[in-house]
């Protein structure tokens, strides 16, 4: 096992027993050593007067505890676990922030449609990478770098239009939260699909569409059927 942050979810793949999370640093300094992924430090959490609020002051944060603290956050993202472990060092709380479109994109879509996907793609015995769930109730699912950039012609192949449902490509400029990264009140970043050696070489984003897609579009017709 590679990681021992939580790991959630209703798939036989992700019914696993909940253990204690690994502190930031060392999760940050395993992400680039055993990975290889680029990581850089983020916003933290700060207790004050029985709130947390995030480190950049601002009350309306949009993403408390778990955004860059500078413009070029780019340029400080690292792969080499000693320049991580320095980074950390001068804030162990800080969160771990992953830049896409350098070794994997991510499809974002909502929790109940990412875990209907997940279990589609479980019974077409699909390969499949690292797969998170945020607290604000969505779930990313890493796939090979270039993917992005094709997400909304892959949606209409498969007969929907990107506008009409939920599904949010990240590729290069963008950036995920790892586990075990908190944010806001909701809680901490958590694995649905824990990154191991077996997910090493990620699916392209081509062989995740069709049961994305399809789920996204189950949760758009239902939503629509929500409101009227």
């Amino acid at each position: 096992m590679l990681f021992v942050e939580e790991t959630i979810g209703v798939t036989d793949a992700a019914r696993k027993p909940q253990r204690r999370a690994e502190p930031l640093p060392e999760c940050a300094v395993r992400y680039a050593e055993e990975r290889h992924w680029d990581v850089f430090p983020g916003t933290w959490l700060e207790a004050a007067e029985g709130e947390e609020n995030c480190s950049c002051g601002r009350p309306d944060c949009p993403s408390p505890g778990a955004h860059p603290t500078r413009p070029d956050w780019a340029t400080q993202a690292t792969g080499s676990g000693a320049a991580a472990r320095r980074l950390w060092s001068k804030q162990p709380r800080a969160s771990i922030l992953l830049p896409t479109g350098r070794t994997f994109d991510a499809l974002d879509v909502p929790e109940s449609a990412g875990f209907l996907a997940l279990a589609r793609m479980e019974r077409m015995n699909l390969t499949l990478g690292p797969v998170t769930r945020t607290p604000d109730r969505r779930m990313l699912f890493f796939v090979l770098p270039g993917g992005a950039v094709r997400a909304d012609d892959l949606v209409r192949n498969v007969g929907w239009s990107p506008s009409s449902i939920d599904l949010v490509a990240r590729g290069e400029g963008h950036y995920v939260a790892a586990p075990p990264t908190r944010i806001g009140r909701g809680g901490a970043v958590q694995w649905a699909r824990q990154p191991t050696p077996a997910n090493r070489w990620l699916p392209d984003a081509e062989e995740l569409m069709c049961p994305l897609v399809y789920a996204c579009g189950q949760e758009a017709v239902a939503e629509r059927e929500r409101r009227t």
